[in-house]
C-alpha cells in the first residue's frame, strides 16, 4: 500500500468513528431535551481538532512501521496518486457546495444555529467519507 492510499484509509477510519462519537455525544447530552439546547459548540469542535490530531498521529505511526519495512518507498507520490487526490478533491467539493446551499436556504428560513452548523458539519462529514471511498476505489480499481 503507497503512502497516499495509507493516509486516505487512516482519514476514512478517523472520520467515521468521531462523526460517529460526536453524534452518540450530542443524543446522549440532549436525553430528553429539545437537541437545539445541547452545549455543542466545545464538543464539535473538539471532535473535529482531535479527529486531525488523530488522523496525523496514526499517518506518521503508519509511516514509521511501513518505512522499517521499505525504507525507499515511503512517502514517495507519482502521476496517479495525484490524479487520484483531484478527483476525490472534486467528489468532496460537491458535497461541500451542497451543504454550502442548504446552509444560505437556512439562513434564508432564520432556521437555529444549531441547524446551521450541524447542516455544514454533516456535509463535511459527507464529503470526507465520500471522497475517502471514492479513492479507496480508486486506488482497488484505478481510474476510469
Amino acid at each position: 500500500m503507497v503512502y497516499e492510499e495509507r493516509n486516505v484509509w487512516t482519514g476514512l477510519v478517523v472520520s467515521l468513528i468521531a462523526i460517529t462519537a460526536y453524534v452518540v455525544a450530542v443524543l446522549q447530552q440532549a436525553a430528553g431535551r429539545p437537541v437545539t439546547e445541547v452545549d455543542w459548540p466545545p464538543l464539535m469542535l473538539w471532535m473535529i481538532g482531535g479527529g486531525i490530531v488523530v488522523t496525523i498521529a496514526i499517518s506518521i505511526a503508519w509511516g514509521l512501521i511501513a518505512g522499517a519495512r521499505d525504507p525507499d518507498g515511503v512517502g514517495k507520490s507519482d502521476i496517479r496518486d495525484r490524479d487520484i487526490g483531484r478527483m476525490g478533491s472534486r467528489v468532496e467539493q460537491a458535497f461541500v457546495a451542497l451543504a454550502g446551499t442548504g446552509v444560505i436556504l437556512l439562513c434564508a428560513l432564520n432556521a437555529d444555529v444549531f441547524w446551521i452548523a450541524h447542516t455544514m458539519f454533516a456535509g463535511f462529514a459527507v464529503a470526507s467519507i465520500v471522497g475517502g471511498i471514492a479513492r479507496v476505489v480508486a486506488y482497488r480499481r484505478g481510474l476510469v
